[in-house]
């Protein structure tokens, strides 16, 4: 493919300048917006809004698009296709995991929170933060995304706004917001298990889902998976009350103790997991020491339903574990849970930095269906960086090969 330079007034000149993803764009255009975009005007617009993101510097406001591919006079439609437009943000998204299914196959789905800093409270969905960052507004959106995600790459393909029950409740800003009247107030839990059932609806082949956190409600969580038909593999704590259900495993018959306390009595079991860490830049091999410990799952009657495993990873022997899993995937080799575990260790690094790059939180209108439009053309401006960095990639390992 061609590697001509692909930039703009006001381009991310440390990336941009040594990229193309002019031919990806174009690529991914041609495949996503006709099944969502009906008329050729606004096909247009949206791919001058994703090269727009990728050229864009700093925040990706609208004028800062426009200025990136056309100037003033592009403002107006590129504001209109987001603010205004009446088309459907779902099918776009279908299409592009269907294309990304083909291009990148995920070994996971992963659900990634990401928190969206806001000052004011205008803007749609915004709240109180959780977790405060110093320096930053208290208030923002919280937003939960599904990732298509490998040991490669990993790329949003889907999302879901959390509207905190004042907006849901408030006729007047839901007016104003225009927020459609089948959306509801729902806890963060819920809005994470609803952006999988969303996805489940798509013509794309099922995976685990990887979930970095569980939330307060782990029994709650559990069921909602289970009653979906998807693997669940899930980040706990090491304070997680379990109950051990193998009978030649310490702490069997002792009711629930701590996932620290029964990965600490199995120690001497620990193996060896070789794994790759994508988070130094280039992705070096880990090595950890895990165990595997049969459980009840949390949320089956008395906790003697059905069974899962616990993993304990060490990363230095001679400390406490690091991280604790729960999952329903039983039968699955330990290094390969532990690896899909990983990949929630990815994408939270990846939607930090390429997600900034992209525009993931840069949406400065307050509509709901605003913010669903730019995100799904921010996931399809990440989609075009992610596999035109693989294709440098590619390129890079011929040259090398050749030389």
């Amino acid at each position: 493919m061609s590697r001509a330079v692909f930039s703009g007034p006001g381009a991310d000149h440390a990336w941009a300048d040594v990229h193309q993803p002019a031919d990806r764009v174009a690529e991914l255009s041609a495949a996503l917006f006709p099944q969502a975009l009906r008329r050729k005007d606004q096909r247009w617009w949206a791919e001058q809004y994703v090269r727009g993101l990728l050229a864009a510097d700093g925040r990706k406001s609208v004028r800062r698009i426009a200025a990136a591919v056309g100037g003033g006079a592009a403002e107006q439609s590129l504001h209109h296709l987001i603010a205004d437009s009446t088309w459907d943000w779902s099918p776009m998204r279908e299409e592009l995991a269907r294309f990304l299914q083909g291009a990148m196959p995920p070994s996971a789905w992963v659900v990634q929170p990401m928190a969206i800093p806001k000052v004011g409270e205008h803007s749609v969905g915004v709240g109180r933060q959780l977790v405060p960052r110093p320096g930053r507004p208290d208030n923002g959106q919280q937003a939960f995304g599904l990732w298509f995600a490998s040991e490669q790459a990993a790329a949003p393909v889907n999302w879901r706004l959390h509207l905190p029950g004042g907006w849901v409740r408030d006729a007047e800003r839901r007016r104003r917001a225009d927020i459609p009247d089948g959306v509801g107030e729902e806890t963060l839990e819920e809005c994470a298990a609803a952006v999988v059932r969303s996805t489940l609806k798509w013509r794309v082949p099922r995976r685990p889902v990887v979930l970095g956190a569980a939330g307060p409600d782990l029994g709650a969580t559990v069921r909602r998976f289970q009653a979906s038909g998807v693997p669940l593999l899930v980040r706990i704590s090491g304070g997680t009350a379990l109950t051990v259900t193998e009978p030649s495993s310490p702490g069997f018959g002792a009711g629930r103790l701590s996932a620290q306390r029964i990965t600490d009595s199995v120690r001497s079991l620990r193996r060896p997991v070789r794994w790759s860490d994508p988070l130094s830049g280039t992705p070096v091999v880990r090595d950890s020491l895990v165990v595997a410990v049969r459980v009840a799952l949390p949320g089956a009657a008395g906790d003697d339903g059905r069974s899962g495993l616990l993993l304990g990873e060490w990363g230095d022997p001679r400390r406490p574990p690091t991280e604790f899993w729960l999952t329903d995937l039983d039968r699955a080799p330990v290094p390969v849970l532990l690896r899909l575990a990983k990949l929630a260790r990815r994408v939270a690094r990846d939607c930090d930095t390429a997600g900034e790059q992209a525009g993931l939180r840069d949406f400065v209108g307050r509509s709901f269906k605003g913010w669903h439009r730019h995100t799904t053309l921010a996931s399809v401006a990440y989609a075009a960086r992610t596999l035109t960095d693989a294709d440098d990639d590619t390129f890079d390992l011929l040259e090398a090969r050749s030389a």
